[in-house]
């Protein structure tokens, strides 16, 4: 299968945060001749284990999140319209006019509504519409609904993933399933090279609400080293330059409180010795990833934050250029057969560069 046929499925798959289970499948299906061990924990990670030649040197945990935003339906209202409540942090103002589908007894299609502007006020024409204002129409009238509806069925973005010119696809779910495909291009570069240290590529649980899963992931490996795989900003009109980095110019990685300066740096080398273009960003504070949970387990792991440039986040059309899913993947199989027993004993003290 080629990287872009693993993107755009994973972005197609539906699996709103609590309630992964749905893409669970499709997740172990695309690893499962890349691992030596898959299994599932209590909380629905995904845990997959590429064993290395000498599994005392070290443990390396790859994480990407594979929750998405998305609703639950928190009332049945007369005439057949559902209310819901967001599920993670969607951005309101794309809401009216979007195409869901509720997975009650059976996947239902609706649609949310929109007041037409010729009944809005002049001032209303100015506001952004608000979750409370809106209600999911499936179409069926409120005594068929109850039959197949209740509150607590999760809603989902009815989106197909395009492609665009340049090598370009726009989706939903791209945060964070295209670093769950860049994942699952290192293992596919790893799978033909030697490494010592054991790898772990990790699909993580409810990211987008409670970072539950990277943290229970993490307590039940309990890594010498772990990277968290997440989405940045990528460079659009009316972003700043500071706060994005420009899409095809290759991944991210980010210097942070939560992020272990040896980590940082071996990423940055080993970035360059492969002539990987690597964009660094910096922050001033911890948190918006699993990296931090990760960090923070047990008596703490050795953490870096990498990333693809993703345009429109937390909408139905994230965007993202494919190679630099790609560059990512390559640069993270290269970083995990460069780990050595030398260099996990060096974690220890990371007071110096």
């Amino acid at each position: 299968m080629e990287l872009k046929d693993v993107v755009m499925k994973l972005s197609d798959a539906y699996g709103v945060s609590g309630h992964e289970a749905n893409s669970a499948e499709l997740v172990m299906s695309l690893f499962k001749d890349l691992a030596d061990e898959i299994r599932v924990d209590r909380m629905g990670n995904i845990i997959m284990l590429k064993r290395g030649s000498k599994p005392e040197t070290a443990k390396v945990m790859l994480a990407a999140h594979y929750d998405e935003i998305g609703m639950i339906v928190k009332r049945i209202e007369q005439g057949g319209f559902l209310r819901v409540a967001q599920v993670g942090g969607i951005d309101q103002r794309i809401l009216p006019s979007m195409e869901v589908i509720v997975h009650g007894r059976k996947d239902i299609p609706g649609v949310f509504s929109a007041c037409p502007p010729h009944l809005q006020t002049d001032e209303d024409r100015k506001k952004a519409w608000k979750m409370d204002d809106l209600v999911i129409d499936c179409g069926y009238g409120e005594d068929e609904l109850r039959k197949l509806v209740r509150v607590g069925d999760i809603v989902s973005f009815r989106r197909k993933c395009i492609e665009l010119a340049n090598g370009r696809l726009a989706g939903k779910s791209m945060d964070d399933r295209c670093c769950l495909a860049a994942i699952w291009q290192c293992a596919t570069e790893l799978k033909k090279m030697e490494h010592d240290a054991d790898v772990y590529y990790v699909a993580t649980v409810q990211e987008e609400i409670t970072y539950g899963g990277g943290l229970t992931a993490t307590f039940g490996i309990m890594p010498d080293i772990g990277i968290a795989v997440d989405v940045g900003f990528a460079a659009m009109p009316g972003i700043s330059d500071d706060d994005a980095d420009k899409m095809g110019e290759g991944p991210n990685a980010e210097t942070a409180p939560d992020v272990n300066r040896k980590v940082f740096g071996k990423i940055r080398k080993v970035a360059s010795d492969y002539g990987i273009n690597l964009q660094v960003s910096a922050s001033g504070r911890p948190g918006g990833t699993d990296a931090f949970p990760m960090q923070t387990t047990g008596a703490g792991v050795a953490t870096a934050i990498l990333g693809v440039p993703v345009r429109y986040m937390h909408t139905s059309v994230e965007t993202l250029e494919l190679e630099d899913v790609k560059k990512c993947g390559r640069l993270m199989a290269y970083f995990c057969a460069s780990v050595d027993k030398e260099f996990k004993e060096g974690l220890t003290c990371c007071l110096k560069s």
